[in-house]
């Protein structure tokens, strides 16, 4: 999958629609029911995907403008605007997810070609412009995970699935507190190597299962590894 911020928009819209049409089948008690993530419902997920729409919306701005604009006001405001949104009426979710999904779309759109260069800071630290709508897709294919309406990892596409498990080995390459491990999906001799592949346990599977599983979405139940053994514990993703 290209990282081309202007091709990977039909990729999210596509994911949009997947999460509106799941999003239009809850009722109410649908909207309250625990989702995949610790003391989240489902509405604090719906709730979160609206406010994250916004929060990008925010970057491609500070982008093609210069200002420095946050992505969110301050931590503090988006666990508020989170929590103030998750209990609302599935009608009402539905309403926000689109209507940020559609300032989202209008933000890329008006981007001019020499912003997307600029340097953002997101929640997490600086970001390329150009990685904004890459970001996007992926809150958009993980957070549907996380609602638990049955949309699974198998279910994403499989050029997103590559892409995120490259994108989540190359980070935690560097990283110390990682066990060392050789990721090979299923029908490739291409390997993702975390640490040092000497000794280290081979685990293959699925491109999506071992995405999902080295993010913390997946027990890695359908994951082989050898030499025979129990599965690494990835530390946490983000």
């Amino acid at each position: 999958m290209t990282s081309d911020p202007l091709l990977l928009t039909g990729e999210v819209d596509d994911a949009t629609a997947r999460l509106l049409r799941a999003a239009a089948a809850l009722d109410d008690a649908d909207v309250a029911a625990p989702s995949l993530l610790p003391g989240w419902s489902r509405g604090h997920v719906l709730a979160h995907l609206a406010r994250n729409a916004d929060g990008f919306v925010n970057l491609l701005t500070a982008a093609r403008t210069g200002e420095p604009i946050p992505m969110y006001a301050s931590l503090d405001a988006r666990t508020a605007d989170i929590e103030a949104g998750a209990p609302r009426p599935p009608a009402a979710h539905l309403d926000d997810l689109r209507r940020s999904a559609e300032r989202f779309a209008e933000a890329v759109a008006v981007m001019p070609v020499e912003a997307w260069s600029a340097t953002v800071q997101t929640r997490t630290g600086p970001w390329k412009a150009a990685m904004l709508v890459w970001g996007r897709l992926r809150e958009l294919e993980v957070h549907h995970v996380d609602l638990d309406v049955g949309y699974r990892a198998a279910d994403w596409p499989l050029a997103f699935a590559h892409h995120l498990l490259h994108e989540v080995g190359g980070n935690l390459a560097d990283r110390t507190d990682v066990p060392a491990m050789v990721l090979r999906f299923d029908g490739s001799r291409h390997e993702v190597v975390l640490g040092d592949p000497e000794g280290a346990p081979l685990i293959t599977g699925p491109a999506a299962e071992l995405a999902a599983w080295l993010i913390g979405r997946s027990r890695g139940d359908v994951l082989t590894v050898t030499p025979d053994g129990p599965l690494p514990t990835p530390p946490e993703w983000i």
